[in-house]
């Protein structure tokens, strides 16, 4: 999260409205939801993960057990059927 100065960003009258309410403290303003991103899509780590899944569910259809794609990528065993398991 970033911070702003609000005199910086918003126009003297809505600050003075704002100051009515709320003085020397920080608030938070949301996003709109319609501004909402998934996570890891700015980053990249969806990207990362959804690659990671794809070469854990290429390995298990070539043969590979469960106990060992979990030991290779460190994960539970449980996460691995999830993946391998899921659509």
């Amino acid at each position: 999260m970033k911070a702003a100065k609000t005199q910086h960003v918003l126009p003297d009258d809505l600050l003075k409205e704002i100051q009515k309410y709320v003085q020397g403290e920080s608030i938070y303003i949301p996003k709109l939801k319609s501004s909402y991103q998934k996570w890891g899509s700015r980053s990249g780590g969806r990207k990362r993960i959804e690659e990671r899944n794809a070469r854990i569910r290429e390995a298990f259809k070539n043969g590979c057990r469960v106990d060992r794609l979990a030991e290779d990528y460190f994960l539970s065993p449980e996460t691995i059927k999830k993946i391998v398991y899921s659509k």
